[in-house]
């Protein structure tokens, strides 16, 4: 069904953003990059009720948000908007997005929100929780002067609200984190005993990430 608020976008561009496999979606992500018009049409899309159009509009503007984090930057406010709504699918999308938009911001603005952004570990949602786990390799990535910062935040995920059931879950992502930031982090014994802790959690994903990390960083358990 075409979705008639955005009605700046061709009809072949609508058709290919309600395609429930989004095969072609590469072709919007083209138009949208040429097309400031285009672009900011699809960025209308990320709020869209329906559900299929906006999450195809969420695609395309994540693989810009990676592809060319300059031309999204300017939209910093709609997205922090985004990450402040009651809906978990737009918190999703912003801390995504947001997360390589960073390589783009040589005026420090993340610096400004920091805690703010971090604070969304401990999301009523998990998966806006885990989300921001694995992404936040690479907020370390663009600012490594934050590393430090980041790891403390990510170490404290046992003082959030979530059940020590989904706990267990977003420790996975943060063991990820934690393995792509660890070369540069000075707190290792505190990284070490928070992954060995884990070899006992009720996650066999989590214990399995542990047990790699520890293998890949030299402490390993028999």
């Amino acid at each position: 069904m075409k979705n008639e608020s955005l009605e700046k976008l061709s009809v072949n561009l609508n058709n290919i953003l309600n395609e429930k496999k989004g095969e072609h979606l590469d072709q919007v992500v083209k138009k949208a990059i040429a097309d400031e018009v285009i672009l900011k049409e699809i960025l209308r899309g990320l709020k869209s009720k329906n559900e299929t159009f906006r999450y195809n509009c969420y695609k395309v503007i994540f693989q810009i948000s990676k592809a060319q984090p300059m031309l999204l930057f300017p939209q910093w406010e709609f997205f922090l908007g985004l990450l402040s709504s009651p809906n978990a699918y737009h918190r999703m999308s912003a801390i995504n997005i947001v997360s390589y938009l960073i390589h783009a911001d040589t005026e420090k603005k993340f610096d400004l929100i920091f805690d703010w952004y971090f604070h969304h570990l401990d999301d009523k949602s998990m998966i806006v929780a885990r989300y921001l786990a694995i992404n936040s390799a690479e907020i370390a990535n663009a600012k490594p002067y934050l590393q430090e910062k980041i790891a403390t935040k990510l170490l404290n995920i046992d003082s959030t609200h979530h059940e020590e059931g989904r706990k267990d879950l977003i420790k996975h992502d943060i063991i990820q984190s934690l393995s792509m930031l660890f070369s540069g982090i000075h707190q290792k014994e505190r990284i070490f005993s928070f992954v060995e802790r884990q070899l006992n959690c009720s996650s066999p994903k989590t214990r399995k990430a542990a047990k790699d990390f520890l293998k890949r960083f030299g402490k390993e358990k028999n």
